[in-house]
């Protein structure tokens, strides 16, 4: 049975550019699927498509039991939005932004104007709320744009890279809000750029890359992919680089490289920490001192390089799949409830 978000072969062109190249996939009920990939990969094509505001070319995609091709208006009361760019009406206040979102939901006013009162405590806005979104900064409006996401907590919820701009306290703050949504049975489609992001919060992540999903898996699967862990030695002494080179092969599952500028060896090996164990103590045999020694497990960036030979985090130029993308996302729907199918 498919899952709260399903997508079959999803495909979208804008013109000669191929944004989506069949992309399948399949979330389960309460569970957060991390979209990862670089500037013009895909990602915020494939969110408006699965949200209505963008009609795919073919395939086929269903979110909370509804066809989304056949019934859009239907999805769009059962999902919630927050899209890479705040959609606050400049000219109301804050508060009056969230219990505007309230009121197309259908709330009762006086549960919109509670909800927006929790929201705008629960993101530092309290302070600010009387005041018209024009007068915020770029930070605060984006959490304004993701406390109206919030509002109500349908059973499906779509965040196109919702920490874009934040700065670390506000991004950690809206992490947990998402475990709390989470945890109450919300089912999350994220798309970030952030690997860190993608780690902390994803059951599963779905790596994306030219319109295509070219992995898929837990953070550990994928991590496993690029070769398991490394034990990585800074030494103190140049001199000591060579002895200490060979030393690590003798340890090693590969060959051992070597950063002469950073006097920084790693070497791949099998063992964990009992094996770490026993190379610094052959190092301290052989009277070699070392600045720094670790077992490293690779990151999620190690990963996608592995995958597609260049960084997650990177500035794609605006063409190609990057200028789709940004097509798509000048739609900047968010609200979807009653009242906001227009």
């Amino acid at each position: 049975m498919p899952g709260a978000i399903y997508a079959e072969g999803l495909v979208k062109t804008f013109g000669d550019v191929r944004a989506l190249d069949g992309v399948d996939l399949d979330v389960p009920e309460g569970t957060v699927l991390g979209l990862l990939g670089p500037n013009g990969a895909g990602k915020t094509t494939t969110v408006r498509c699965l949200t209505t505001l963008l009609r795919p070319d073919s395939g086929k995609a269903v979110v909370a039991g509804i066809d989304v091709l056949k019934q859009p208006n239907e999805v769009r009361r059962s999902i919630g939005l927050s899209g890479q760019f705040a959609a606050v009406d400049e000219y109301l206040t804050g508060r009056e932004n969230l219990q505007m979102v309230g009121q197309l939901y259908q709330m009762k006013a006086k549960a919109a104007k509670e909800r927006a009162g929790e929201l705008l405590e629960q993101f530092n806005l309290a302070d600010a709320a009387d005041r018209p979104a024009k007068t915020y900064s770029g930070g605060m409006r984006r959490r304004l744009d993701l406390a109206a996401a919030l509002v109500v907590s349908p059973p499906v919820m779509f965040m196109d890279e919702p920490t874009t701009g934040l700065d670390p306290r506000n991004r950690q703050q809206l992490w947990e809000v998402i475990k709390q949504l989470v945890s109450g049975g919300t089912t999350l489609l994220l798309t970030t750029q952030y690997l860190e992001e993608a780690d902390h919060l994803a059951h599963e992540i779905c790596v994306v890359d030219h319109g295509k999903v070219i992995a898929r898996g837990t953070a550990d699967q994928l991590k496993a992919r690029t070769g398991g862990e490394r034990v990585e030695v800074v030494v103190h002494d140049r001199e000591h680089i060579v002895t200490a080179t060979e030393i690590l092969q003798g340890f090693g599952k590969g060959e051992t490289t070597v950063e002469d500028h950073t006097r920084k060896l790693t070497v791949p090996v099998t063992g964990g920490a009992k094996l770490l164990a026993e190379i610094i103590r052959e190092l301290d045999a052989r009277g070699i001192e070392i600045d720094d020694i670790g077992l490293r497990r690779p990151t999620l960036d190690d990963v996608f390089i592995s995958l597609t030979g260049h960084a997650a985090e990177i500035k794609d130029d605006s063409n190609g799949a990057d200028a789709a993308d940004g097509a798509a996302g000048d739609t900047k729907g968010r609200k979807a409830g009653k009242g906001a199918s227009e």
